[in-house]
């Protein structure tokens, strides 16, 4: 299998002087991250979905082999809850579309408060293109059924498989031909950083559920402190030591 390491955002002050140099301006953030990952998860599309522009301005900034991941907007997820979707992926799918062949899979994830309903999942993830990989994170604990599964690999989409104080909250499934894996929080210190045994524990879960062709897309969301920049190092060493292809990570 083949990983692409990276982070959840790379706009964090806390970063400067830890992975960015003191006197490099916060508009060339992305330049620089950029030399050092080919990935990274765009969380701020949740909050207020960029226009157009602004993720063109990204395909333009950013290598031939980058790969940026998009939350979708929580209009669609926590506002409506999955109920009347044409309109919000509609919205999405036109502006973030702009990143060309940077585009990576649109990450969904769904509130906590949110029960299980299959059929609105299914007529939200028939809306996606087929050349358009989505990752759908549910929350709520009704969601994992065999109904839900099925959804999931009939419309090919990847279950998020999440990680909070070094243990899966999510059931292992794989319901598609790629893997989509985020780190919350470990519980290593200083806090939040993930020991390596955790880490190991995830490169063997994603080596046996994938095969060599099939690509894994980890992110780590542990930022403060730089602590996701850290992990996603070690995680890459510890993937490269079993025998995975990596993506470009350097700390």
């Amino acid at each position: 299998m083949v990983f692409l390491v990276g982070t959840s955002g790379w706009q964090y002050r806390d970063w400067r002087e830890r992975f960015y140099p003191a006197k490099l301006p916060q508009r060339l953030w992305l330049e620089h991250f950029a030399t050092r990952f080919a990935t990274v998860e765009v969380n701020n599309a949740f909050y207020r979905l960029p226009e157009r522009e602004t993720f063109a301005a990204w395909r333009a900034r950013t290598p031939a082999d980058f790969c940026v991941a998009v939350k979708m907007s929580r209009y669609l997820t926590h506002v409506k809850r999955l109920r009347e979707p044409a309109e919000p992926v509609a919205r999405f799918l036109g502006r973030a579309t702009a990143l060309g062949d940077r585009l990576g899979p649109v990450l969904v994830q769904l509130p906590p408060n949110l029960p299980a309903d299959a059929d609105a999942l299914d007529a939200t993830l028939r809306l996606f293109p087929a050349e358009v990989r989505v990752a759908v994170e549910p929350r709520h604990p009704s969601w994992w059924t065999d109904e839900v599964r099925r959804v999931l690999e009939r419309r090919r989409a990847a279950l998020v498989w999440a990680d909070r104080l070094g243990r899966p909250v999510t059931p292992l499934w794989r319901t598609t031909d790629f893997g989509y894996l985020r780190l919350h929080e470990g519980r290593a210190r200083p806090w939040p950083r993930y020991g390596r045994t955790a880490l190991a524990s995830w490169v063997r879960r994603l080596g046996k559920a994938f095969d060599d062709a099939e690509p894994a897309y980890v992110y780590f969301n542990n930022d403060p402190g730089g602590a996701a920049v850290i992990d996603a190092a070690a995680f890459a060493g510890l993937a490269r030591r079993a025998g995975h292809p990596v993506s470009r990570v350097t700390p």
